[in-house]
Parts: structure tokens; sequence; C-alpha cells
């Protein structure tokens, strides 16, 4: 009987001993409430003791988080387009009493989420669908966050990144605007075509120029006796080889001059 007692008493000790303090995690603020009111500091990780019967300790995640959505996003020409978009945003730590105060523990959707959709949906409508699929994505991206973080920046949210995961347009659309984003590279690789073969024309009319100053320069210095000069150089040279004739003539007789073996 009284091993049976002290089993039940050790048992409601254990329970109200469990039952009266919270592990407050790595990642995580704790806020102590007695009788709805918030009492104390903010609590860090560790154990924290409370009364279970006045108090509780509510746990505050102030760990980076990601909110992953598919939003169908307006455009400038006002279509509408299916996105997937993530969101990274965490809690201040210092600010955890006030969001919780404000906010309560559903203070994602309530204030980060709703302000998220409204200011991508915003951001979205001042681009064409084009430029949101292939070129500017990284500029909405950047206008998103700067945009959500002048919204709820001031409640204690601070916004790590908007990342715009993927873009799905119809199908007749998706065509069309790669059709016209490949016809945008074609001209700008024809206009480096024609600027190369601009630079090859003026490197050509250069390289001509240079060959005619240098003929003018040889013509300016010829006259007859250096012409004289070259020739008799030029035969002289011509003689010198086994296997060459030379056929001297006055225009009415010709003569052959031997090689110096003495062969014809």
């Amino acid at each position: 009987m009284k091993t049976s007692i002290i089993l039940k008493v050790t048992a409601i000790g254990a329970l109200l001993f469990t039952s009266s303090c919270a592990v407050v995690r790595p990642g995580q603020i704790g806020i102590r409430q007695t009788l709805g009111v918030i009492k104390g500091k903010p609590l860090s990780q560790g154990v924290a003791f409370f009364n279970p019967f006045v108090s509780k300790v509510v746990k505050i995640n102030v760990r980076t988080v990601e909110c992953y959505n598919n939003l169908p996003l307006p455009t400038k020409e006002g279509l509408i387009v299916k996105t997937e978009i993530s969101l990274l945003y965490h809690v201040n730590p210092e600010a955890v009493n006030d969001i919780y105060t404000r906010f309560g523990t559903n203070y994602e959707e309530v204030i980060v989420l709703s302000n998220f959709r409204a200011t991508a949906r915003e951001i979205s409508a001042r681009y064409n669908a084009k430029e949101l699929y292939a070129t500017d994505r990284d500029k909405v991206e950047k206008a998103i966050l700067s945009e959500l973080s002048n919204h709820i920046s001031k409640y204690g949210f601070t916004i790590d990144a908007v990342l715009l995961k993927d873009i799905i347009l119809p199908e007749a659309m998706e065509q069309a605007v790669q059709e016209k984003v490949t016809a945008e590279q074609e001209v700008l690789k024809m206009e480096f075509v024609i600027q190369k073969q601009k630079k090859e024309a003026e490197r050509k009319i250069i390289e001509a120029e240079a060959i005619k100053k240098s003929q003018d320069i040889i013509n300016a210095t010829l006259n007859e006796k250096l012409l004289q000069y070259y020739n008799i150089d030029m035969l002289k040279s011509l003689s010198a080889s086994p296997n060459a004739k030379i056929i001297v003539t006055d225009s009415k007789t010709p003569q052959i001059i031997t090689n110096v073996d003495g062969k014809q």
C-alpha cells in the first residue's frame, strides 16, 4: 500500500515538474505569459520554468523560413501568369514580444504572406510577360524584396530573399516569347558580324594605302640609270646559274652566251 502511494506521488511530482518547464531550442525565442500578460524578457535557448496553472511559454521561431507559393500574377499587358515564387524571411529576436502582441502566433499569414502576395502582384504588373519570363527576373525579385521590406520591416521582420523560381505561360505565348528572344539574339549577332566586317574593311583600306605609299616612294626614286643597273645585276645573277642561257640581241642578230663551263 505504501509503495503504491509513493509511486503515485512520484508520478504526480514528475508530471508537475515536466508541465512546469519548457525547452527553448536553438533558433527559438520563448515568451513567458502569466494570466494573459507577458512577463520578463524574451527567453533564449535552454530550460525555462513556470507555474503551469497560471503561466505558459510561447515559442517564436527566429530562424530563416522559406515560404513557397504558387501565385497567379498579372502582367503589364493584362495577362495572368502562373508563378512559383519563394520568400525567405526571419523574425528579429528583439522584436518577438511586439510581434506576438500585435499578430499572435499566426503572424506569418497575418502580416508576412498577405503583404508578400500583394507586393508581388503590384510589382509584376509593371512588367510584360516576356520580361518576367526571359529577361528581368532579377529586377523583379529585387523590386519585390525592396518593396516588401518597406512594408513589414518596421514590425520586426527581415526579408532575406525573394526567388522567382518559375513562370508558366500559356504554350502559344511561351513559344512566341521564345521566338522573339531568338530573333533579338539573331539581330545582336548580325550587328556583331557587320561591325566585324567594317573593321576588316578598314584594315584592308589601311593596308592598301600603305602599299600605295610604298610604291609611290619606289617610283619616285627610280630613274633610267638605276633601271640599267638593276638589269645588269639581274643578268649577272642569271649567268651564274648552270641551267641558264642568256641571249643578247640588238633586235637583229641574237647571240647565245655560254655559261662558265663552256656549254651552250
